[in-house]
């Protein structure tokens, strides 16, 4: 954790050491630049001039815990507040699920093939093509742009062998989902893709084996792996690329909130919003994928791990925008019915994330069922023989041996 951490002014307490403000100190009373909290009074003006204060942790009488606590405890922003530059516009669902599935696929397939082509030529020593990253995301935007379910569902479809692949193209989707919920603009959408795509690329030139290890890294192999970050923003430059919200993605994706990341040491606001958006999706994406040394664990409980992370790892009103896209069981997701039999979810409604629509493919025995079968939990709450019908809960990917890439809709 870094030393200076922000915290707002309501949450200011006797003994904290303030290192600085949200305004010049000239334009307040106090003569000194940094000084500890007496009492309540000096607080009180405080709060009579400064929204928020830097707070160093090492100079002040609290527990660090405690200031972290403190830290998440503010004021939440509005969307337009984080993006106070951006004029943003909800968007509103243009296509159903089984309208846009058939787009969506052909959207991402193309996108997948696209992106394996072009990461296969950088490992060659190519540059990168930034006109065909540009032009392949363009359906996939359009896509999530009317309706997001579908590029979710193709989101949670991964093979295991083609990680780096298929987590840049992860973490695309996700990105411009965010996007989308927030109601950035469709150039700020295509920028998040983009960068979703390409924050990694600079994995390619680290070594397979050390991407694949599945023990513990030495601080060497570690600090190598950490390099990734660099690789990645050289090549981005090589390739012509100069849009600087793309490069701050690949260079800032790996640090966190409270100060605590790479390779900067980076906190709060000094995070570039789109690289704090990069390092959600990226998180979410990772770990809700199996990897060499972990396996995936359900959507729902990576979304609960993201939700504790709030203001510590990751911006909270970025977070509760993350969990609105998204939803607690995305499209994608293995569940457990209250009636023990097994399904994947198809298509959630958001005003109604808990209740969302399932495609049933196990019986009550965990057999594969006869015929598939949907459920609606919107509307059938109820078995016929009265029971409560819910979802218990949500299961790892390849749960029961079910294999979702060979799911047919």
């Amino acid at each position: 954790m870094l030393d200076i951490v922000k915290i707002f002014t309501p949450d200011l307490d006797v003994g904290m050491h303030v290192s600085s403000l949200d305004r010049p100190w000239l334009e307040t009373p106090f003569s000194i630049q940094g000084f500890r909290l007496r009492n309540q009074e000096e607080i009180d003006q405080l709060r009579g001039f400064c929204r928020f204060v830097y707070v160093d942790t090492k100079k002040s009488a609290q527990d660090e815990v405690v200031l972290r606590r403190k830290v998440r405890n503010r004021p939440s922003l509005s969307n337009q507040e984080v993006f106070h530059d951006r004029t943003l516009k909800p968007y509103r669902d243009g296509a159903t699920w089984d309208e846009e599935y058939p787009v969506a696929q052909a959207a991402v397939t193309a996108l997948a093939e696209g992106i394996e082509s072009i990461f296969d030529d950088a490992i060659k020593g190519k540059s990168l093509d930034v006109v065909r990253v540009k032009r392949s995301v363009e359906p996939m935007i359009d896509s999530i742009s009317r309706n997001p379910d579908a590029c979710i569902w193709l989101a949670r479809m991964k093979q295991e062998d083609q990680y780096t692949y298929q987590h840049s193209l992860g973490c695309s989707i996700w990105a411009v989902a965010l996007g989308r919920q927030i109601g950035l603009p469709k150039s700020d959408l295509r920028t998040l893709a983009i960068g979703g795509l390409l924050f990694d690329v600079g994995k390619l030139r680290v070594a397979p084996d050390l991407l694949k290890s599945d023990r513990k890294l030495t601080d060497e192999e570690f600090a190598q792996l950490r390099n990734h970050v660099q690789h990645g923003v050289e090549m981005i430059k090589e390739s012509g690329l100069m849009n600087a919200d793309v490069i701050a993605m690949v260079e800032h994706h790996h640090e966190r909130h409270d100060g605590s990341g790479y390779p900067r040491g980076l906190s709060g606001d000094e995070i570039p919003v789109f690289a704090r958006i990069a390092s959600i999706v990226d998180c979410y994406d990772a770990i809700t994928s199996h990897r060499s040394y972990a396996r995936a664990i359900p959507p729902s409980t990576a979304i609960k791990m993201l939700y504790e992370w709030k203001d510590i790892d990751f911006q909270g009103e970025l977070i509760e925008q993350f969990i609105q896209a998204v939803g607690i069981y995305p499209a994608g997701t293995l569940v457990e019915l209250t009636t023990a039999e097994v399904g994947v979810v198809v298509a959630e409604y958001r005003t109604r994330r808990l209740r969302p629509k399932v495609m049933v493919l196990l019986d009550s025995d965990k057999q594969p069922c006869d015929e598939m079968k949907t459920i609606d939990l919107q509307h059938e709450k109820t078995t016929a023989d009265g029971e409560r019908l819910d979802i218990l809960n949500s299961l790892e990917p390849d749960a029961y041996g079910i294999d979702m890439t060979a799911i047919q809709l």
